[in-house]
């Protein structure tokens, strides 16, 4: 038998070399994440950085006056301050609408084709951007942008965590934390060293770098493996047995590749064949519980107060703290920079640790370092105080990418049952970019008429929202597999009831496949029983 399967394997390996590279099992795994990934959230973190990071140049100021707060005072100040919030938001309410365009377009094109879409459509807005000769055209490129990097991001982790298994589910997806820092840190440079060119193309070329992730994304996507889960909901069921067979390089005939086909079933024989309506039915699945808490979860992340640093890093550090022009960009540059270094804790802790765990941490120390940074800003004519300001500047970039930087997009996925996964997902990205959106429009303003005081409202959010949000509400999911995790919210009647459930519901043994063992549960046969219309 184990010569019969490893001649089937060995002739598998010579059918498919042309697909995914001609890799299979573990290399096929890291290529997924090195040959898309990695760009995709580098991207994500580039994007988000490189507008914030162009404010003070002369060139920008020259083309974009309206939205000049370097060189303007008084109430021209504050009036330029909200065009300057609403522009620089503009991109990030293009993600909302993308992320929220994958409830209709997710489940029909796929996980690969939706991804390669996103991209294009990224390039495009970065093509009109790095072209604007006015306001409306950078605003209309910001959007375009938007559009496709939402659609992207609500796609990605998906895909990654559905061709993940369990057992490092956590730390693989969480990479995306990794990669989304790395992002910030080169926007930073990037900013600082186009910052001692002249003319136009000290932000023109920042803007315009943005393509290339998108390119290498377009590229190295359709060599990769669709997600299974999505090929046995559309019915495919001989390709999902393909990409389960190169996923954990073994022959498509082995029992490891029909337990986990027959388990994906058997989770969609349960939940059903979901549509956008069903996420709003309060019924046993709780369905509309779980987008609720992949909502909050997203809305956390951003509300502790991470985008008011990073988009205006060099702003703050420049204006609310007195330094130079050169000393805030490098600093800014620094803050990302570290924050990439930091990025591994949660990555190497968070499948030890638990989601839960690390999120409350993050929670503590984010809001630790508001407060702190709040009363230490309020003198800034005191030299001491800016270095302890700047100092808990970068301590909180150590906290939030421990807790919440790519940890909400994988909670999102793990809570969401494949039948209605991407609706959810889509949702709770939608939630991510909304508010990052309203953080962006506001903080110009805040910091204009707020001052240090500004800082106070996040260490106020973090106590006395995030946290307790975290403790009461979310079950720790570490370590289950998706179709497990159905299981949590299946014996939960109330919203606090799935934090204990989830901490008493018994592990399944791990099999090292993407399904949850190849021993069928009673609870899930008698669903089955129970409700056998739910597949249609």
């Amino acid at each position: 038998m184990g010569s019969r399967t490893s001649d089937i394997a060995k002739r598998l390996g010579k059918r498919n070399m042309a697909k995914f590279f001609g890799l299979r099992g573990n290399a096929l795994g890291a290529a997924m994440i090195w040959a898309v990934i990695m760009p995709a959230y580098i991207l994500f973190g580039y994007n988000n950085a490189v507008g914030g990071g162009l404010l003070s140049l002369p060139s920008w100021i020259a083309t974009f006056p309206r939205i000049n707060t370097e060189t303007t005072h008084g109430a021209e100040k504050t009036h330029n301050s909200r065009i300057q919030g609403t522009v620089i938001a503009m991109y990030t309410l293009g993600c909302f609408f993308g992320a929220l365009s994958c409830i209709w377009i997710g489940d029909k094109l796929g996980r690969k084709r939706t991804i390669m879409l996103g991209a294009f459509i990224n390039i495009i807005g970065a093509i009109i951007q790095s072209t604007s000769f006015t306001l409306a055209q950078l605003i209309v490129g910001r959007l375009v942008s938007g559009l496709g990097f939402g659609a992207l991001t609500a796609t990605a982790p998906n895909w990654q965590s559905e061709c993940s298994r369990a057992q490092h589910r956590g730390s693989v997806v969480l990479l995306e934390g990794l990669f989304i820092s790395m992002g910030l840190a080169t926007a930073a440079w990037i900013n600082y060293g186009m910052s001692h060119t002249t003319g136009s193309v000290s932000w023109r070329f920042p803007m315009a770098l943005s393509a290339l992730w998108s390119i290498i994304v377009i590229i190295m996507v359709p060599n990769m493996p669709e997600s299974p889960r999505w090929l046995i909901k559309k019915d495919r069921v001989a390709e999902a047995r393909e990409v389960l067979a190169a996923l954990g390089d073994v022959a498509e005939d082995s029992e490891q590749v029909d337990a986990d086909i027959s388990e994906i079933e058997e989770s969609l024989l349960i939940t059903g064949r979901g549509k956008f309506r069903d996420v709003f039915r309060v019924g046993e699945e709780r369905l509309f519980h779980r987008a609720c808490l992949a909502a909050a979860g997203q809305m956390f992340q951003q509300m502790s107060g991470i985008n008011a640093l990073a988009f205006y890093q060099a702003t703050i550090f420049e204006q609310d703290l007195g330094l130079s022009s050169e000393i805030a960009r490098i600093l800014g540059a620094c803050v990302f920079t570290w924050q990439t270094i930091c990025s591994p804790i949660g990555v190497l802790t968070v499948d030890r640790l638990g989601r839960r765990k690390l999120m409350m941490f993050a929670a503590f120390g984010m809001g630790s370092c508001m407060a702190i940074i709040a009363g230490t800003s309020s003198q800034s004519q005191s030299s001491s105080c800016v270095i302890a300001a700047a100092v808990f500047i970068f301590m909180f970039s150590f906290f939030f990418p421990t807790g919440f930087l790519g940890l909400t997009f994988l909670y999102a996925a793990e809570i969401s049952p494949l039948s209605v996964r991407v609706p959810i997902t889509s949702i709770s990205t939608g939630s991510a970019w909304l508010f990052n959106f309203l953080v962006a429009e506001i903080t110009p303003v805040g910091f204009a008429t707020l001052g240090y005081k500004y800082y106070i409202i996040y260490a106020c959010i973090n106590f006395f929202v995030i946290l307790p949000g975290v403790y009461f509400f979310f079950p720790e999911t570490n370590g289950r597999h998706l179709e497990e995790v159905d299981q949590i919210f299946l014996n939960s009647k109330n919203v606090f009831q799935p934090v204990s459930i989830a901490r008493n519901l018994p592990r399944r043994e791990e099999s090292g496949h993407i399904g949850f063992g190849t021993r069928k549960t009673e609870a899930m046969h008698q669903e089955i029983e129970d409700r056998p219309q739910t597949a249609h």
